[in-house]
């Protein structure tokens, strides 16, 4: 597309008409699904989702497109790019909150939290903040167990310990987690968006 069909395309795009619409998309759909694959890796249902959230994007901002401050491949790249980013924000906060689920379904405590935590992510930090509350032997014991899924036999051996001590001490350290997590969720003087500097 030359500068000439660029500025044409522009036009219609600030204009609202379907024609411009279709031109821009047949011109760059390809190009963008290759960049964005090149940023997200080989998983077609994530650059799809990508791909489509740009256009959908670009549409919504298509009648505030300046021909004048760059080319439309720039304006279209700088949506996609804005839309990764936020891909991988969103990946990385549903990792988050699923290490939170499973440190609930550890301590069999989940019915105590907010419902709004759990919309908001914030579940990860009241695990942080209950974990950061725990002895340092319990916390170690809890991460090595129920995070790096760590066989018993093998902290026993890291422990010099036998099996059943370290069953004995991570039957302690989960009531201890339990304690101090309800502690946390049932505390109106520590909100659970007060943690979010736990380690």
């Amino acid at each position: 597309m030359d500068e000439d069909q660029e500025r044409e395309v522009a036009l219609g795009l600030r204009g609202g008409q379907p024609d411009a619409w279709r031109t821009l998309y047949e011109a760059f759909a390809p190009r963008v699904w290759r960049a964005v694959a090149r940023l997200l890796g080989p998983c077609p249902a994530d650059v799809a989702d990508v791909v489509q959230e740009t256009f959908m994007a670009a549409a919504r901002s298509a009648r505030m497109y300046d021909p004048d401050r760059g080319p439309l491949w720039a304006w279209l790249w700088g949506i996609a790019r804005r839309h990764v980013a936020l891909h991988y924000r969103a990946k990385d906060r549903l990792a988050r909150l699923q290490k939170a689920r499973e440190w609930l379904a550890l301590t069999e405590c989940h019915d105590g939290v907010p419902a709004d935590a759990l919309e908001e992510g914030e579940l990860a930090a009241l695990v942080r903040a209950t974990l950061a509350e725990l002895p340092a032997g319990y916390e170690s014991l809890l991460t090595a167990k129920y995070l790096d899924e760590e066989p018993v036999e093998c902290i026993a051996a890291r422990e010099r310990a036998s099996g059943a001590a370290v069953r004995s001490k991570l039957a302690r350290a989960r009531q201890a987690f339990r304690d101090a997590f309800g502690r946390h969720s049932r505390s109106e003087d520590c909100p659970v968006g007060s943690h979010h500097d736990a380690p």
